[in-house]
């Protein structure tokens, strides 16, 4: 399936904290990672999904590939908007496309995609997406993505 189709993606909005910036207060690279990871649990959540319960039905989602390109740099205090759009759904994987945004002037921070597993919580072997989280997702993706969280 794919769902890149027009609409707004999801969006999850968060703030630059002084633990996300290096000596010189900007944000260190790697954390736009750990904003893009928030991105997609939180995604995960507004379709009524959580984590733990996911773990707990044996589901997790690992990501298997990444890649990000930076374009400017998000500074202390700064709010950001952190898209996570699904880009293709597979029987065992999902890849989304995500951006991150500095809300104040529109300014596009980052972008990425990846690839993200299914996989047992047990044995971390490759599993199935469950069909009503497929169907969250399809259903999701032919409709409003608008959202914004904290």
């Amino acid at each position: 399936m794919r769902a890149l189709n027009g609409l707004e993606p999801f969006a999850h909005r968060c703030r630059v904290y002084y633990e996300d910036t290096d000596a010189g207060g900007v944000v260190y690279y790697v954390n736009y990672l750990k904003f893009m990871e928030r991105a997609r649990t939180e995604r995960l959540r507004h379709l009524g999904f959580s984590q733990s319960q996911l773990a707990q039905g044996n589901l997790l989602f690992v990501v298997h590939s990444s890649e990000a390109r930076y374009h400017a740099p998000a500074r202390l205090d700064d709010e950001l908007r952190v898209t996570a759009q699904v880009l293709e759904l597979n029987r065992a994987s999902l890849r989304f496309v995500q951006q991150v945004w500095r809300e104040k002037d529109e300014t596009l921070l980052c972008e990425g995609q990846f690839l993200v597993a299914a996989v047992r919580a047990d044995t971390f072997k490759p599993r199935a997406i469950p069909p009503e989280l497929r169907d969250a997702f399809v259903a999701d993706c032919s409709g409003n993505q608008s959202n914004a969280g904290e």
